[in-house]
């Protein structure tokens, strides 16, 4: 596709009881009605968004039961006519102003990030555990990631397409979407944004079950992605400590036998290093499967 922004672009909003909000945001976006598809996905809200989306004249997809963030948006990613896909939050975090900014250097890379700069609103309960997270992504990447989980970003549809199969349907499908075209080889730009205070309800942060939440989906990244780059260091770290500790005591007790601790060790690494080439194997398979 040439530089420059595309003529056939869809704006994808998930909500869930943005009554506050989504009459704002969507005005902002009156600019882009000639231009673009806008799309609101209802999350099966108990106020009225969806009414309040269709009396400003977006498209309205409504879900029967709340499938959660991710699962809203593949809705709108699999009903979208546009080539080029938009999406942005409903709770007014995101400046229609910014689209342009992404849609300006999509030109022949695959996805752009809004990458939150200074300034921007971040609750901080949320912190420790997207730390932690970005750390993990910059390991199984191998790359400096500005703005892993980012709510603002525009890419091409036929490319998000293919791994719409492995996104989950809550919160972390901006992380995994991320990751996955990073280890598949697309072309992923970030350019910075400023996001403000959500309007409405606050956030509904709670630190010990979002902190077991942010721990499994390290864990799921790691097996879905690139399972080797974890399961092999710790491996070798059990195997030669096990060789380390069999020669201590052999050198201390003046013995060749291998101690309990040692042979548990090296076949504790033996048995890590065959499920990681088998998780490796799963990974790639379900990876590689086509929606």
């Amino acid at each position: 596709m040439a530089t420059g922004q595309p003529s056939s672009v869809s704006i994808i909003l998930p909500a869930f009881n943005e009554e506050k909000s989504i009459a704002g945001v969507l005005k902002g976006l009156d600019e882009w009605r000639a231009r673009a598809e806008i799309i609101v996905v209802d999350d099966a809200s108990t106020d009225c968004t969806a009414k309040i989306a269709e009396q400003a004249g977006a498209r309205v997809i409504r879900h029967r039961v709340n499938r959660g963030y991710g699962g809203a948006l593949k809705t709108g990613i699999r009903a979208a006519s546009g080539d080029v896909i938009v999406m942005m939050d409903a709770d007014s975090e995101h400046s229609a102003s910014q689209i342009a900014s992404l849609l300006d250097v999509l030109g022949d890379n695959d996805m752009v990030v809004g990458a939150r700069g200074r300034g921007s609103h971040a609750p901080k309960l949320r912190r420790p555990g997207k730390w932690i997270l970005s750390q993990v992504a910059n390991y199984l990447a191998q790359t400096e990631i500005p703005d892993l989980n980012s709510g603002l970003r525009a890419f091409r549809k036929e490319v998000v397409k293919r791994f719409l199969h492995i996104l989950p349907n809550g919160f972390s499908f901006t992380t995994t979407i991320t990751l996955a075209l990073y280890k598949a080889g697309y072309s992923i730009v970030y350019v910075p944004i400023i996001t403000t205070a959500r309007v409405g309800s606050p956030s509904t942060v709670n630190p010990i079950r979002d902190g077991l939440n942010t721990i499994m989906l390290i864990i799921r990244i790691i097996a879905l992605f690139d399972p080797l780059r974890v399961f092999i260091p710790t491996s070798a770290v059990l195997f030669f400590t096990g060789i380390i500790y069999w020669i201590a005591d052999n050198l201390t007790r003046n013995h060749l036998n291998i101690p309990t601790g040692a042979l548990m060790m090296i076949l504790a690494s033996i048995m890590i290093f065959m499920f990681g080439i088998l998780a490796d194997q799963v990974s790639a398979i379900r990876r590689e499967k086509y929606e």
